[in-house]
């Protein structure tokens, strides 16, 4: 993994807004945020312009408002946390995070047969990787 985007987790409040909205000024962020945060509308700024200097978000001016926008995917993130949450509870074993999830949380009926339908599917993508490798090696 290159890139790590790991947020806290007033970040990634802010994150989400931005994502929900592609772009939008400190003021709508705060607004979005208020009623869950209850913060000043200077500590999202603050927030914002060390998330900007993290590389996370950019900004544009419009007149003395800027309007920030993220740099990055929700799937990226999560990708990057994920991945380093494994690292450091799993010692890097995707196996034991999914097993971890499976004896601690109440997981449903409906949930298992999604889990399994996307166990199918990885299998399936992965056995058909490995024909398109093998053919190659075979020219």
């Amino acid at each position: 993994m290159t890139d790590t985007h790991t947020l806290g987790d007033l970040q990634f409040a802010i994150m989400r807004v931005l994502w929900q909205r592609r772009e939008a000024p400190v003021a709508e962020v705060h607004e979005a945020l208020l009623e869950e945060r209850g913060l000043a509308p200077t500590t999202i700024a603050t927030m914002l312009k060390k998330m900007e200097d993290k590389g996370v978000v950019a900004h544009r001016s419009e007149g003395r408002r800027y309007i920030y926008r993220p740099t990055i995917s929700e799937t990226q993130v999560r990708r990057s946390m994920v991945g380093e949450l494994t690292q450091r509870l799993f010692l890097g074993d995707p196996t034991a995070l999914v097993s971890h999830l499976l004896e601690e949380h109440e997981i449903d009926a409906g949930e298992l047969d999604e889990l399994r339908r996307l166990v199918t599917e990885a299998d399936r993508r992965r056995s058909a990787d490995d024909t398109d490798e093998h053919d190659e090696e075979a020219e």
